[in-house]
């Protein structure tokens, strides 16, 4: 049993996502179940809509893309600033709070009151194509881990089998060479 503490409450520091060997991400955020303690939460569930967390992080690549090729007037510099705004706005409806958290410590943030540079706009657009591109490797790397433990799992329950036993044993009770029954 723990005891209460008397500590002073210490405050929130910012902390790196770090997934572990079983493909678990593991943070310093309040889980969802309890207090103060630290959850494990898979990195493809931190990703509340994937579909839609892809199709922004097409369209970013792709701007991105399209502005190293041509130079920006201002007018395009306006209008790239609110489009790489309203992604990250996007982006955020998409994540889970532990993965808004980390996005919104590393985005550039731009004035209001001021147009960005060419140079700023493909900074911060690289750097959030770099930070999506990042998450999906993680999501990669997660149910890649995610299969191989499920394979694992599989090959513990065949050698707990008795001899002559076996999993893949199709329609239980069907005679070999029958497809199963049919009406």
């Amino acid at each position: 049993m723990t005891q209460p503490s008397n500590d002073p409450p210490q405050q929130e520091s910012p902390h790196v996502l770090v997934v572990g060997p079983d493909g678990m991400a593991l943070g310093s955020a309040a889980p969802r179940g309890g207090e103060g303690e630290q959850a494990e939460v898979p990195l493809t569930e931190m990703v509340e809509q994937p579909a839609k967390v892809m199709r922004i992080g097409s369209m970013i690549k792709q701007l991105l893309e399209e502005v190293k090729a041509a130079p920006l007037d201002e007018a395009s510099r306006a209008r790239l600033k609110e489009i790489h705004s309203s992604s990250v706005k996007e982006l955020e409806e998409g994540l889970a709070p532990e993965l808004i958290a980390e996005l919104e410590r590393l985005s550039l943030p731009f004035t209001e009151d001021s147009l960005p540079t060419d140079s700023e706009l493909r900074i911060a657009q690289a750097q959030l194509v770099g930070w999506l591109e990042g998450l999906f490797h993680g999501i990669q790397t997660t149910l890649f881990a995610q299969q191989m433990a499920a394979r694992a799992q599989l090959e513990q329950m065949r050698r707990a089998l008795p001899a002559g036993a076996s999993l893949d044993e199709p329609g239980q009770g069907v005679p070999p060479g029958s497809s199963g029954p049919y009406l």
